[in-house]
């Protein structure tokens, strides 16, 4: 029983991480509501678009690492994939709905990714943040690259840890991406979706 009440802990404290609004925070310090701005969105594509690439990246780095760094701490505790993947997915539904903003937040793709590099090893996932970036330059639709990436998820996953709990995981955050962009697939199927740099 204590076990349990200390792993209920732990992800009431994940969902309080992830929803420490990182983007809105920077956006205030520069005297803007990034609510009110662009997609809305307090995520590093919003802000990027809004108050310039350097401080997208500062948001996109800490998102990042509000999912990476709790996911490694919490597998010194606990061996099973699964109890690792609740508490970081904890994070990034944190992140997307977070308390302080009456549940406005990002998207959680940066958030995600921390989960992926958790368990694929930084030099993995900086191999596929390279792809990503190329693919993004390339298509200049960020939120169709994102979409894509939430399909080859489950794939990812189930080619690197050979079993279906894992790809289920993938499942899980490739049908969060797609949740989260559901405006984004309003607009691309509408033909007027923003391309990478244009504010919405």
């Amino acid at each position: 029983m204590d076990n349990i009440f200390i792993f209920i802990l732990i992800g009431m404290l994940a969902y309080l991480l992830g929803s420490v609004p990182v983007g809105f925070l920077v956006a205030k310090s520069r005297g803007m509501d990034i609510q009110q701005a662009g997609s809305g969105s307090i995520g590093a594509t919003n802000i990027s678009r809004n108050l310039g690439w350097k401080l997208g990246v500062v948001v996109g780095v800490l998102d990042f690492c509000k999912s990476f760094l709790p996911a490694l701490l919490v597998k010194q505790w606990y061996s099973q994939n699964w109890q690792v993947f609740i508490v970081a997915i904890l994070v990034v539904v944190g992140h997307i709905f977070p308390v302080w903003l009456k549940f406005k937040g990002g998207k959680g793709v940066a958030t995600i990714f921390g989960i992926l590099a958790a368990f694929f090893g930084l030099p993995i996932f900086l191999l596929f943040l390279f792809l990503w970036l190329l693919i993004v330059k390339l298509v200049d639709v960020m939120s169709l690259v994102n979409l894509g990436v939430g399909l080859l998820l489950p794939l990812a996953f189930w080619i690197k840890f050979q079993a279906l709990p894992e790809a289920l995981m993938g499942l899980v955050m490739g049908m969060i991406i797609w949740y989260a962009h559901r405006e984004n697939i309003k607009r691309l199927l509408a033909g007027t979706e923003n391309r990478l740099g244009t504010p919405k």
